[in-house]
C-alpha cells in the first residue's frame, strides 16, 4: 500500500459523505450500520479480510454480477466487489489506458496499480469476466500484477449460450478449489446457494418497499449506499443488516412516514453501475426535487433479482440451476437485449415512477448504443426519459443540475 497517497483518499472521504449522507433528514435509523462501515470503508472489512486470512482462507476480488459468488463461498472462500468508483484512481489508471476508455475500468486498474485501495492489494485471486471489451484488455494488464481467472460470458440467451455458462461455472469451480485447497461438493454448494438467496430475499425486501406510491420510507442515495457495500460484506451479515432495515422501512410504510414531501416526482435510474463512492447523480437528482425509488443497474436490481433453484443435488444440476439464474441478469452486452427494454418498462411500472433517467459513463459503449432504442420504448409505452452521459468528475455538477430539474419541472406540468 501506498500509504501517503492513500491517506489523501480517505481525507476528503469524511466531507463528501458528509455533504452526500448526513444532510439528509429523517433517514431510517437502520442506516447507522452503513454509515458505520463507510465511516471507516478502508478499515474495518479489510481488517476482518486479514485476519481470515491469517486462517487460510482465500479472498476472491469480482467486478461483476455475473461471477457466481455461491461457488466461492462453498469453498469456503471470501467475495469482495471491487470497482472504482472514485476520480481519485483515474489518473493511476490513464498511465496504463486510454483516455478514452470509461472511468469505472481506469479507476479500478488505477486501484490496484496505485496501491492505494486496500481490497485490490488484500485479494488472493481476481475474477474477471468478457462483459466488455475495455475490461478484457484491462485485465491483461491487471494479470501482469496479480493472478486472474477470466469467465467467459456468451452474449446471447439461448439454451446452448445457458448451457455453455454453466461449464464456464464448472471451470471456475474447478479454479476455486484449487486456489482454496477445499473441495467442492454438492451440500456445500447447496448450504451456498441459500446463503446467497437470502441476501437476495433481504435486498428484495427492501426494494420491495419503495414501490408503495404514496410513501418513500427510504431516499435512492441511501438504498444506493446500502447495495454498495453489499458488494463487499460478508453476504450472511447483510442479508441481517437489510432485513432489519426491512423491517422498520415496512412499519414505516404502516405509519406513513415518508423522507420526501408529498406530491415529489418518482424516478426510475437505469444505465451503468455505480460503485462506491460514485453518489454524484443520486445526489443531484435527490436534491432537485425528485426522488429515486429505484436503480436498474448492476447496484440495483440486477443484483438481487431471481433466485437460483435450489432444487438440484448434484454439482451437474447446480451448476445449471446457477447458469439458468445468472444469465437471467439483463445486461446491455447482450445481443439481441429486448429483455432489458420490457425489464425497465415493467419496473417503471412497478415502482409507479413519473419518470425514467438514463444514465451512462463516459466512453461506456455498450449502454450508449443500447440507449437510443430504450429511449424510443420508454416514449412508446408514455414514459419519460431523460438520458445523461457522465464521468467522476463534478465539472459537469452544475450542467446536470440544470437539466434534471429541468426534467423534474417538466414531469409536473
Amino acid at each position: 500500500m501506498d500509504l501517503e497517497t492513500h491517506d489523501q483518499l480517505c481525507a476528503v472521504l469524511p466531507t463528501a459523505f458528509g455533504d452526500v449522507y448526513l444532510s439528509q433528514e429523517n433517514r431510517p435509523e437502520g442506516m447507522a450500520f452503513w454509515d458505520m462501515v463507510v465511516a471507516d470503508v478502508h478499515g474495518i472489512r479489510p481488517a476482518e479480510l486479514i485476519e481470515e486470512q491469517k486462517k487460510g482462507r482465500k479472498v476472491f476480488g469480482t467486478f461483476c454480477t455475473y461471477v457466481p459468488d455461491e461457488v466461492v463461498v462453498a469453498c469456503d472462500g471470501i467475495v469482495t466487489g471491487l470497482c472504482g468508483g472514485s476520480q481519485f484512481w483515474v489518473p493511476e489508471g490513464e498511465k496504463h489506458l486510454p483516455a478514452d476508455v470509461c472511468p469505472l475500468i481506469k479507476a479500478s486498474l488505477g486501484a490496484r496499480l496505485g496501491k492505494t485501495c486496500p481490497f485490490f492489494r488484500i485479494v488472493d485471486q481476481i475474477v474477471g469476466e468478457t462483459t466488455c471489451d475495455g475490461k478484457k484488455k484491462m485485465y491483461e494488464i491487471m494479470a501482469k500484477d496479480v493472478p486472474m481467472h477470466i469467465m467467459e460470458l456468451p452474449h446471447m440467451k439461448r439454451d446452448v449460450d445457458v448451457a455453455r455458462f454453466a461449464q464456464e461455472i464448472a471451470l471456475f469451480a474447478k479454479n476455486v478449489e484449487e486456489v482454496t485447497g477445499n473441495e467442492l461438493t454438492a451440500e456445500k454448494l447447496a448450504e451456498a446457494i441459500d446463503i446467497i438467496n437470502n441476501r437476495r430475499k433481504a435486498l428484495a425486501r427492501v426494494y420491495e418497499t419503495r414501490k408503495d406510491p404514496d410513501t418513500i420510507p427510504i431516499s435512492g442515495t441511501d438504498a444506493l449506499l446500502m447495495m454498495q457495500i453489499a458488494f463487499f460484506d460478508d453476504p450472511v451479515r447483510c442479508a441481517e443488516m437489510a432485513n432489519k432495515l426491512a423491517d422498520e422501512l415496512e412499519q414505516r410504510l404502516v405509519d406513513k412516514v415518508s423522507v420526501f414531501p408529498a406530491g415529489t416526482k418518482r424516478i426510475l435510474l437505469t444505465g451503468t453501475p455505480l460503485a462506491i463512492p460514485n453518489w454524484k447523480l443520486h445526489h443531484i437528482i435527490e436534491t432537485s426535487g425528485a426522488a429515486i425509488v429505484c436503480e436498474e443497474n448492476c447496484t440495483g436490481t440486477k443484483f438481487f433479482t431471481n433466485l437460483v433453484d435450489d432444487s438440484a443435488t448434484t454439482l451437474e444440476g447446480q451448476f445449471q440451476a446457477l447458469a439458468e439464474r445468472y444469465m437471467k441478469i439483463n445486461c446491455a452486452c447482450f445481443t439481441p437485449n429486448e429483455a432489458r427494454i420490457q425489464e425497465v418498462i415493467q419496473l417503471a411500472k412497478d415502482y409507479h415512477v413519473d419518470g425514467v433517467i438514463n444514465q451512462n459513463l463516459k466512453f461506456c459503449t455498450t449502454f450508449k448504443v443500447e440507449a437510443p432504442a430504450l429511449e424510443d420504448a420508454l416514449e412508446e409505452a408514455g414514459i419519460p426519459v431523460l438520458n445523461i452521459e457522465t464521468d467522476y468528475t463534478d465539472n459537469d455538477a452544475e450542467q446536470l443540475r440544470t437539466r434534471i430539474g429541468a426534467f423534474v419541472e417538466m414531469l409536473g406540468e
